[in-house]
């Protein structure tokens, strides 16, 4: 029975100690220093509002021809059709390549030099394009890898064109421009090369063979005159 009452004590000591109090930082060293959580509070509607915390944005930088469509062609375009509404104004969608290489089927090596240098050009991974059909005249099977594509939009979209329009194609021999007819009447232009070699990105050393490729540019244009001054004031070399 001592042992027990003598026990007693001991319990009564630790359950009137103290606990020790939550030291609270002040908001002006949480903005400074120390890291502040955002707190959830009863607005005046009942609804729960959250505090804003300053978080630090990362600015992108913008392609240097979606600058250049936004402060000069917009305008430009604008003045020259009338348009009253700027959403009207036609713009560009997208930009499609494709290489076709029908020989890639004797020769698989082919393909992968295909994929590589397109993923040099555009800066994105293509897709490689299989037969729909079996010919027996073209030794084809259905399945077979026959070609690759890739479609591009955004910024790199605006920096394909870029290195398109003032890299690439005054490197042709003998550059006259190219031709203003290739337009499908509704103002989608559609360019071919014959020689990927036009591109800085491509090694000559590493070319086991020429490739031609087409380039599709889709816009919103309604029509083929819409369509050829947008890419006109984009900076596209047409032939006069």
């Amino acid at each position: 029975m001592a042992d027990k009452t003598e026990n007693k004590p001991a319990k009564d000591q630790k359950a009137k100690e103290p606990k020790p109090k939550e030291q609270k930082v002040p908001a002006k060293e949480a903005k400074s220093g120390g890291e502040k959580r955002p707190r959830t509070g009863k607005g005046e509607g009942g609804g729960i509002v959250l505090e804003k915390t300053d978080t630090p944005k990362a600015s992108a930088g913008k392609a240097r021809l979606r600058e250049h469509y936004v402060k000069a062609v917009v305008p430009a375009l604008t003045k020259e059709f009338s348009y009253t509404n700027p959403m009207a104004v036609p713009k560009i969608k997208k930009v499609s390549i494709n290489i076709g290489l029908g020989e890639a089927t004797g020769n698989s090596k082919l393909m992968d030099g295909a994929v590589n240098e397109m993923a040099a050009i555009a800066g994105q991974k293509p897709v490689v394009t299989k037969a729909r059909k079996s010919i027996a005249a073209f030794k084809l099977r259905e399945g077979m890898a026959i070609g690759c594509m890739v479609t591009l939009r955004g910024d790199r979209m605006f920096e394909f064109l870029d290195r398109l329009m003032n890299v690439a194609l005054p490197r042709v021999r003998d550059f006259r421009g190219v031709s203003p007819k290739s337009f499908d009447g509704r103002g989608n232009y559609t360019l071919g090369l014959k020689d990927q070699l036009i591109f800085p990105e491509i090694d000559y050393n590493k070319v086991e063979k020429t490739k031609g490729m087409n380039i599709s540019i889709t816009t919103t244009a309604k029509t083929d005159a819409e369509g050829l001054a947008l890419l006109r004031q984009m900076g596209m070399p047409f032939r006069q």
